[in-house]
């Protein structure tokens, strides 16, 4: 009925699934800092603690912002680090009204948290950096990176988006964020969130004015047209997913000025979580161009090269090597079980 709501609700069958203690411990994580992150400075991103994550010689290659899914928070990418080829650092977004930041109105305009996130993200671009946003985050990982060529800013070496349409496609769902308690529990319901979750009166508490305001975002977002986005863009989603299909993938194609590719994998809407392995594999797949480049680049400044000039040149060379392999990419990026067990891309 609504895919807005999977594109923000949290994935509620791993939820029902916890016992009693475990899911108490899930509502005090809503209700402050998840355990084992660091404050990077300021509260809009965390850096999940991991004694391999990380980068080379403790200074970052490239930075990995990764914003979540509408109900979702940081600790999505809790296990990212430990993943992804040493030198990414990975910074999870911590948007207002959760976790640490639960006594913050959470933000129910996009533009507003484009705002907070354009002023929080400016000091960490120092590094080559890319982004990652699944659903809602793929989304603002969009409008930010936007907002970022508006303002002259340094952008992203390349986008991953994941679970989302493309932007310009008009929503197909009713609104229902608006909606009042119990009529919005109704249809999470039909929409089937396990009853366990929907009973406990205290998760409720602690989830609804979260998922409600992210809905907002979502169903009051307003695209714009503005000119196609040079840079490198992947897009990933769920074989099993119903309410974002490859079409709606596929059509993200109309925002990149640079190399397209879209890859299927196997699960429903919430993927990154079932199919974490693959997701990630496919990430550090993806970032590796951008990590040889940042790797070189010191090189060229060593040799009194402008550093200015070397990153024009190098991206240039990379985004060129980068479409050659995204022509052949985009035929073959889609995972499929063969009758071996194994994967292969069609």
């Amino acid at each position: 009925m609504t895919g807005v709501l999977s594109e923000g609700a949290l994935p509620h069958e791993r939820v029902a699934r916890l016992p009693d203690d475990k899911r108490a411990r899930l509502v005090q994580r809503l209700r402050g800092r998840p355990e084992g992150t660091r404050s990077t400075g300021t509260s809009w991103f965390v850096r999940h603690a991991s004694g391999s994550a990380r980068p080379e010689g403790g200074t970052p290659v490239l930075r990995l912002f990764c914003f979540p899914y509408a109900g979702g928070g940081s600790a999505a990418y809790r296990e990212w680090s430990d993943h992804l080829p040493a030198g990414v650092d990975v910074l999870a977004a911590q948007l207002p009204g959760r976790e640490s930041r639960l006594g913050e109105p959470a933000a129910r305009r996009l533009d507003h948290l484009i705002d907070g996130l354009y002023e929080a993200i400016l000091p960490r671009l120092d590094v080559p950096y890319a982004f990652f946003g699944h659903s809602m985050g793929a989304l603002i990982a969009f409008e930010l990176t936007r907002r970022l060529r508006r303002a002259g800013a340094r952008r992203p070496e390349r986008l991953l988006l994941a679970a989302f349409r493309a932007p310009q496609l008009p929503s197909p769902h009713i609104r229902i964020h608006h909606l009042p308690d119990e009529v919005l529990k109704t249809v999470l319901r039909k929409e089937g969130t396990p009853a366990p979750v929907l009973d406990n009166d205290e998760l409720m508490r602690a989830l609804l004015p979260m998922l409600r305001a992210d809905l907002e975002v979502c169903e009051t977002y307003r695209y714009r047209d503005e000119r196609p986005l040079a840079l490198p863009l992947t897009v990933f989603g769920g074989h099993q997913d119903v309410r974002v299909s490859r079409t709606d993938l596929g059509l993200w194609r109309a925002q990149a000025g640079g190399p397209f590719r879209v890859a299927m994998l196997p699960g429903t809407h919430f993927f990154l979580h079932s199919a974490q392995d693959l997701l990630l594999a496919e990430v550090s797949r993806e970032l590796g161009p951008d990590l040889e480049a940042a790797r070189a680049a010191p090189t060229a400044r060593t040799s009194g090269e402008a550093p200015g000039s070397r990153t024009a040149r190098s991206t240039g060379s990379a985004r060129t090597t980068r479409s050659t392999h995204s022509t052949h990419s985009t035929h073959s990026a889609h995972s499929t079980r063969t009758a071996e067990g194994g994967w292969r891309h069609d």
